[in-house]
């Protein structure tokens, strides 16, 4: 449970997530807002399912989770890598794509970088042969007022690219070896953390729900 009890009078968000580069990257944000911003754990929330097919419902679904069982205002994400030639998969499932396909990954399975391998693997072969390489990553924030909130907020990020066969850089996570943008020359995995934070889709989404929150909460 979190140490710290805010006073009626402070504006307070609660991420719902445990991801600390997620909780940095927040507080940051809204630090010139005066915003206290607290990770769902530190409240005794534990994760939400995410049983939906879209990014939005997902984001939904945990924003209003969070809000529900701590009382706060919440804010939630959602993000995934879409292939314009497979119909936007792998989408939601990003994380667990070789997982729901049954694809081993070998000996490193249980953890992230076995994981990673599995994905990008089965995402290759699912694209071979294939001539249109596009793809986007996408990312949907939600933030709700209380659980029963009529008017979320929520905002899109997205961050243009293509999948390529050889994997370059040695940064990033997940597909980001494998994501070339080509206004940039250069993978995700290329780029550094900064210019990552600065790019990519979850950081455009969060500046746009950060102007929502200006404009519609007041904040």
């Amino acid at each position: 449970m979190s140490t710290r009890a805010p006073n009626s009078n402070e504006r307070r968000l609660l991420l719902a997530s445990d991801n600390r580069g997620k909780l940095l990257e927040l507080r940051a944000l809204v630090a010139s807002l005066g915003v206290l911003v607290e990770p769902q754990g530190s409240l005794g929330v534990a994760g939400a399912e995410e049983p939906f097919g879209t990014f939005l419902e997902n984001a939904l679904a945990k924003a209003r989770h969070a809000a529900r069982l701590s009382g706060w205002p919440a804010l939630a994400d959602d993000s995934g890598l879409c292939c314009q030639a497979l119909g936007g998969a792998p989408g939601v499932r990003s994380a667990r794509f070789a997982a729901d396909h049954a694809v081993a990954a070998g000996p490193a399975a249980g953890n992230a970088h076995g994981a990673d391998a599995a994905n990008n693997a089965l995402l290759l072969q699912r694209l071979a042969g294939l001539p249109d390489r596009r793809a986007h990553y996408c990312c949907v924030v939600v933030a709700l007022r209380h659980a029963d909130d009529p008017e979320p907020l929520f905002a899109e990020g997205r961050w243009e690219g293509e999948i390529i066969d050889t994997p370059q850089g040695s940064g990033g996570f997940g597909y980001d070896p494998y994501f070339r943008i080509p206004a940039l020359g250069c993978t995700a995995a290329q780029l550094d953390a900064e210019q990552k934070n600065r790019l990519s889709h979850r950081a455009v989404a969060m500046r746009a729900i950060l102007a929502q929150l200006r404009e519609r909460w007041d904040w």
